[in-house]
């Protein structure tokens, strides 16, 4: 049995939450300045500029990379051979993100009543947590600060088994055409497919945790990802909803076993400002 102490959990979501915010994913960086270099479109190329410079600033002044700083997610895998040297785990990363958020100066974007009364927490808190139970002695936390301009602009859909792989890609490109500008792009696309209605849409979050230059180990699921990024590329959408050739920089596939009665398929849609970071205990 392995002991992680609470105040090593709480420091550590501290920790990554203001790397995140301020750091923008190296791969994600590197690729932004590849389509720089590719673009046509002059307006393209400038709006492709300025989220180059703002990258830039943010890392080298620790300032966030965007003013929605999101609202705090996390996907935490815990080794069946740990346990807490006192307190609970969620308190724990609760405590680590309000921290961030108010230490950092970070945007405080949620609210408590999501119909009524909407009246802000001020401390960005409660975290959306995600947990699984895995074998070994290892707390791993990603965190994922998820900005909701992106956010609301995904969708999942109960597809039929008979629309086939047809009917995922058409609902996939069709879903980021009606987003056009909205999410900011260029966009990076998670998508679900399969388990059950909550299922897919947890997956389709879970992908954005993946690199950008990640292939599903699926050969049938990467040629997939291949194909949606080439389609969604031709969309003519662009930097900003400015057009041109560069309107994803990824897509991210994760699949599970379903339903024979159904298709499941979900997706979710993350801005240029692509964030997350990991630690592991």
């Amino acid at each position: 049995m392995k002991i992680i102490e609470y105040e090593q959990i709480k420091k550590s979501v501290k920790k990554i939450f203001l790397d995140a915010n301020y750091n923008i994913d190296e791969e994600v960086f590197q690729e932004l300045k590849k389509s720089y270099e590719k673009e046509k479109n002059e307006t393209a190329k400038f709006v492709l500029e300025t989220i180059i410079k703002n990258d830039e600033i943010a890392k080298s002044e620790k300032m966030p990379l965007c003013q929605d700083t999101g609202m705090a997610i996390l996907f935490i895998e815990i080794g069946e051979d740990v346990k807490l040297d006192r307190g609970f785990l969620n308190d724990a990363v609760n405590e680590g993100v309000r921290d961030a958020y108010k230490e950092g100066f970070l945007r405080k974007s949620v609210v408590d009543d999501p119909l009524f009364i909407r009246k802000n927490t001020e401390d960005n808190t409660p975290a959306v947590i995600h947990t699984e139970l895995v074998k070994g002695d290892k707390l791993k936390i990603t965190a994922v600060p998820k900005g909701f301009g992106s956010e609301n602009m995904s969708k999942i859909k109960m597809l039929k088994p008979a629309d086939g792989i047809e009917g995922v890609k058409k609902f996939i490109i069709k879903t980021v055409e009606e987003a056009g500008p909205n999410p900011c792009p260029p966009i990076i696309v998670g998508v679900g497919i399969g388990g059950s209605f909550e299922k897919a849409a947890l997956l389709s979050k879970k992908a954005l945790t993946r690199s950008i230059k990640s292939k599903n180990s699926n050969e049938n699921y990467a040629k997939l990802e291949e194909e949606l990024f080439e389609d969604i590329n031709k969309l003519d959408i662009g930097p900003g909803g400015f057009g041109g050739i560069t309107t994803c920089l990824g897509v991210n596939i994760e699949y599970f076993p379903t339903h024979i009665a159904s298709l499941p398929v979900a997706i979710n849609i993350c801005c240029h400002a692509y964030r997350h970071k990991s630690i592991e205990l």
